[in-house]
């Protein structure tokens, strides 16, 4: 909707442009004006529904009306409105624009969420909104109206899950939380699934001081009490403990290491001139045609004199071999998309960088309070579809047959 020339110009009669924003400026009457008029109409149909509604003819109780007036002051995103709000006289109407408790307008709310959610402190919000809209909000005004998220951050966790996941990588960061008195560096450990129709999902979060297996069972076990049946393939990084839980709770799930996090950690051992020899050597495993062929490539590898040099290589990756070779089952489409785990590292990466500027956290609440809301700050990137899906999912409804619910 376009506002007509004329009027503008009659707005900015007599005006300088710096009165458009200022706390007595154009931008603070319209909205004074226009929230007053959708005030009135919003009464002018709560009055016609009751008398829709009113007792017949000879009842002894007077139809409801208007009632004059009552000032409220709101807060908003471009300062502070002195609002007339009319009142009926049975007192039966509570706004829908601003309800009658309430005292800030929704915009405002999520901004200071939006702000949040970017990795800005309470006293860095407090600051802006003091700076840019010369509003002043207190850190318990701010601390409320973001502790509100924690029951939308309670039902999340709690919702009811898909039957049966094609892929879910899982992965776990590093935060700081005080724990009765003593900060500890906790896990927070994040799992995203792929969907049957290629969309992403985060499934949850859960924060424990120590990975082990008994963790990783408590989790897998959390997935399946909120209905997870199956999981296709359980993409990892070398998690302690975490392969065996998964075995346990989920029996038929294929469990692949990540190849990527595996080929670092083998160059971290090979000094900068050898680095390309070594990445070519162990290229020959991860893209041979079938198990067979990569445990020729291994071997062959492990008889080289770059094995003999950096000796820690090869053993690392005989230690998780079984959980190296499933993705050579697959064909091309389908092992680009499960040999890593960046998929997750890239939603981690928004996560930390959230969280960078906080030191350390209050609770294990208010760390998940951000951190939902950070994913939510960038929901549109990890919900997009996996590339060629159309090609995998295809793969997928041969390789698993029944298992695989197309979507």
């Amino acid at each position: 909707m376009s506002i007509d020339k004329a009027l503008l110009d009659h707005l900015m009669e007599g005006r300088k442009a710096g009165d458009l924003f200022g706390e007595d400026g154009i931008l603070q009457e319209l909205t004074k004006a226009l929230a007053e008029r959708a005030l009135s109409a919003e009464l002018d149909e709560h009055l016609t529904e009751e008398r829709a509604d009113a007792p017949p003819e000879g009842a002894n109780q007077a139809l409801n009306r208007r009632n004059g007036r009552s000032q409220k002051t709101v807060t908003t995103d471009s300062g502070k409105v002195i609002l007339d709000i009319p009142r009926d006289r049975n007192g039966s109407f509570d706004p829908l624009l601003i309800a009658k408790y309430q005292r800030r307008f929704p915009e405002f709310d999520t901004k200071i969420i939006s702000m949040y959610a970017r990795g800005m402190t309470t006293r860095e919000i407090q600051g802006h909104i003091e700076d840019i809209y010369g509003i002043e909000a207190s850190p318990s005004l701010i601390s409320a109206i973001t502790d509100a998220v924690m029951e939308e951050v309670t039902a999340w966790q709690n919702r009811p899950l898909e039957p049966c996941y094609p892929i879910v990588f899982m992965d776990a960061i590093r935060v700081k939380i005080r724990t009765d008195g003593v900060v500890l560096n906790k896990a927070v450990f994040v799992a995203l699934a792929v969907l049957p129709d290629g969309t992403r999902d985060v499934l949850g979060l859960w924060f424990q001081a120590n990975e082990g297996a008994k963790f990783w069972a408590k989790v897998l076990s959390d997935l399946r009490n909120r209905g997870v049946q199956d999981i296709l393939i359980a993409v990892v990084d070398g998690l302690k403990g975490f392969p065996q839980a998964i075995e346990a709770a989920f029996p038929q799930t294929q469990v692949q290491t990540c190849i990527v996090h595996l080929l670092r950690h083998s160059m971290s051992f090979a000094s900068y001139k050898d680095r390309k020899a070594v990445a070519a050597a162990l290229k020959a495993v991860y893209t041979a045609v079938d198990a067979t062929a990569a445990e020729a490539a291994l071997a062959e590898f492990e008889n080289s004199d770059l094995a003999a040099k950096y000796p820690a290589i090869a053993p690392s990756w005989r230690r998780t071999w079984n959980e190296v070779i499933p993705f050579l089952d697959y064909p091309p489409q389908v092992r680009r998309l499960i040999y890593t785990t960046n998929a997750i590292e890239a939603l981690n990466s928004k996560i930390r960088r959230a969280v960078r500027s906080r030191g350390h956290f209050p609770s294990d609440e208010a760390a998940a309070k951000l951190i939902y809301l950070a994913l939510n700050a960038t929901s549109v990137e990890w919900k997009r579809s996996v590339r060629e899906w159309h090609s995998v999912k295809s793969q997928f409804a041969i390789m698993f047959e029944d298992r695989f619910q197309m979507a």
